[in-house]
């Protein structure tokens, strides 16, 4: 069979697609850690990988494929079908269809929990709480243990849960976890650690899981032998895309999977892990070739397809600095005479000024909005340009803002779908009973206690004595969650069953019901898309969708909008020209992340990020002054700042370093002269007293 399809693909990228597959049938190989380096053809090698394995003869349906998102689970997948369709025709489709273990670790992680349940003690029907519900239950046994009167302030409810979240998914002991990421909580670990034992059993007692369980049953699952072996063994080939984001809970579920490594392949780039906010570890990556040594080949590609030799030069450098990383330089054959920018600015409203007129004038020259970026540390970080952007008319589009199902109005429908699944969950009951006027907590601790105390909860719902001042809208929300347990309208029709029920209750609690009526037809539109009501809620809270702001209103009226965006929410993305703001200490890195040497490190790899998303043009604005939420109101909020210290006096011959603006001569301007002293104004101070 002809291996054409591999024709267009770079001697490193074959090497990591061709490894250990030879003839059929394709019997697991040798672990594989593949360094892709920004822009370097991952996803396509990834793909490659996937198809060539279904080609040569591997069972699609035992293959495992885990991503980062499922959005890019469903585009690898699409990519794969493409690639196998060039060399199998239509039987290709056959076998990519039944490619139906490719998603996230959680979700992954729900469905083979589902799956095996009855063998760990769970009911199949679990819910799953998304991290406000999880938030709202930590609230609620926070409250019932007397927490929330405590002399001195407990921990709020959203702190409680990271802290737990952050045990669970760094394998560390409170007390660990409180000393490094949370010291103005160390006092009160004896009361958390209560508190996440009650959080515990409540969730158990409402057959509820959070995000965090997904991974922490499925490794619980896993440390029984017998129960690793017989998941492990459904899949000869394991591949695990962007490795450097995965925290310790996951690289302990693969070694369970495969302790030996035969049959992995995880790519990743150590100089991308961005993401340790979230309990990944870049030791996950760097630790690989030692675990399973001497077996593990290592494959680096440095060939980026995306950016200027300049660009690449200047980041390579920045990289270069770094503590402890895989030796990699990226190369190209991408030619250009421009390097990166480095501009000085006075503060943020000229950092804002002097980014629309670049925009502006590469708009003129050619360059949609589209093709144009400006990213930033931190969201806040870019409120300056946004007053001036909104000013000057320039439609733009925010990404790392408020998700979809943070409305509350979406909240309020899936709380009823979710009710209606699991009714012991006790959060959407709460939720979604008091919707209801004259439906206050205690009614509605009063009607979920007498469910929760019945072996048939909705028959207890059904002979439950009604809320003395509910009225007919009692009536009618027991006949919907009776009907739609039932499931007597089918799915999707169910959903279109609850929004009936729920609209008459947008429209009191909400001003803007025809608005938000609009996201509930939305929600049905996506509800489409899914098999079941159970499948729906449990995709739906692993991998939200962007936010309707993002794809609606008055910015995307017009068919091109600028882009803007945290560094961590444009990972993976590029465009043909990049400005970076804020690049001064204090911002990269953030004065919150220069703790330790980790930390540090973490911040100069964002930088890195940044610069590689850059194809044609890259700046990096530094402001002298800039304002800081961090202050007190008293005094100047402003900075003043240096030059970030990933870029040092030894790096910036690889930049052009200018200030701006720049006043030709003769000019009466004098807002920001980089044209020497001006005015020698010490010398009149001191002539002043002679």
């Amino acid at each position: 069979m002809s291996a054409a399809y591999l024709d267009k693909l770079n001697p490193e990228q074959r090497r990591a697609v061709e490894h250990g597959v030879r003839d059929k049938p394709c019997a697991p190989c040798a672990p594989l850690l593949v360094i892709a380096g920004a822009g370097s053809g991952k996803t396509n090698t990834l793909a490659h990988r996937v198809a060539h394995l279904i080609v040569k003869g591997a069972d699609p349906r035992r293959i495992l494929l885990m991503t980062f998102s499922r959005r890019a689970a469903t585009e690898m997948t699409r990519r794969v079908e493409r690639i196998t369709r060039q060399v199998m025709g239509d039987r290709a489709g056959v076998l990519t269809d039944s490619l139906t273990w490719a998603g996230t670790f959680h979700g992954i992680g729900a469905r083979l929990l589902r799956d095996y349940a009855g063998q760990i003690g769970l009911d199949p029907s679990f819910t799953i709480h998304d991290r406000e519900d999880s938030a709202d239950l930590m609230n609620l046994v926070r409250h019932e243990l007397g927490f929330s009167k405590t002399k001195s302030r407990f921990p709020m409810k959203g702190t409680c849960l990271a802290i737990y979240s952050r045990c669970v998914n760094a394998e560390l002991v409170i007390d660990d976890v409180l000393k490094t990421s949370f010291p103005w909580c160390a006092a009160w670990a004896a009361e958390l650690r209560g508190l996440f034992v009650a959080y515990v059993e409540a969730k158990q007692r409402q057959n509820v899981l959070d995000y965090d369980d997904l991974l922490l049953y499925w490794a619980q699952t896993v440390s029984d032998r017998g129960l690793a072996d017989d998941i492990g063994g459904r899949f000869d080939h394991v591949l695990v895309d962007e490795y450097q984001d995965t925290n310790r809970l996951q690289s302990s579920i693969l070694l369970a999977l495969k302790p030996d490594g035969r049959g992995l392949t995880v790519v990743g780039d150590d100089a991308q892990s961005i993401y340790s906010f979230r309990a990944a570890t870049v030791r996950n990556i760097l630790d690989f070739p030692r675990q399973f040594s001497p077996e593990a080949e290592i494959i680096t590609l440095d060939r980026n397809y995306r950016s200027t030799r300049p660009i690449l030069a200047a980041a390579n450098g920045v990289i270069d600095l770094a503590a402890e990383r895989f030796t990699k330089n990226l190369w190209t054959d991408r030619n250009s005479a421009e390097r990166p920018h480095l501009i000085n600015v006075r503060d943020e409203a000229g950092q804002a000024a002097y980014v629309v007129e670049c925009v502006l004038e590469n708009r003129e020259g050619g360059s949609a909005l589209k093709q144009q970026a400006i990213l930033f540390r931190a969201s806040h970080h870019s409120g300056p340009l946004e007053v001036e952007l909104t000013r000057r008319n320039i439609p733009f589009v925010k990404f790392g803002g408020l998700k979809f199902l943070e409305a509350a109005h979406i909240k309020d429908l899936l709380a009823l779908l979710r009710f209606v699944e699991n009714p012991r969950d006790r959060v959407a009951g709460f939720r979604v009973l008091q919707m209801m006027p004259g439906v206050g907590s205690a009614s509605a601790q009063r009607v979920l206690d007498h469910m929760m105390a019945s072996v048939n909860p909705i028959q207890a719902l059904i002979d439950a004595p009604p809320p003395p001042r509910a009225g007919d809208n009692w009536i009618s929300f027991v006949t919907t969650v009776t009907d739609l347990h039932a499931g007597s309208a089918g799915w999707p029709a169910e959903l279109e069953r609850a929004r009936l029920w729920y609209e008459p209750h947008l429209e009191r609690i909400h001003e803007d019901a025809v608005t938000r009526r609009a996201d509930l037809m939305q929600l049905e539109q996506i509800a489409c898309g899914y098999p079941s009501r159970e499948r729906f809620l449990t995709e739906l809270t692993l991998d939200p969708p962007d936010a309707t702001s993002d794809q609606a209103g008055v910015p995307l009226l017009d068919e091109d909008y600028l882009i803007l965006s945290t560094i961590h929410s444009a990972k993976g993305q590029e465009w043909k020209s990049v400005f970076v703001l804020n690049v001064v200490d204090g911002c990269i890195p953030s004065d919150l992340g220069t703790g330790t040497t980790a930390e540090i490190e973490e911040e100069r790899r964002l930088l890195y990020v940044a610069m590689t998303r850059a194809k044609d043009n890259l700046h990096l604005i530094t402001p002298q002054r800039f304002f800081t939420h961090g202050q007190s109101a008293q005094g100047d909020r402003h900075v003043y700042a240096a030059r970030t210290r990933f870029i040092p006096d030894g790096l910036l011959s690889l930049f052009n370093k200018t200030a701006w603006p720049v006043i030709a001569a003769g000019s009466a301007s004098v807002r920001g002269s980089s044209q020497g002293m001006r005015v020698d104004v010490g010398a009149r101070m001191r002539g002043m007293w002679r």
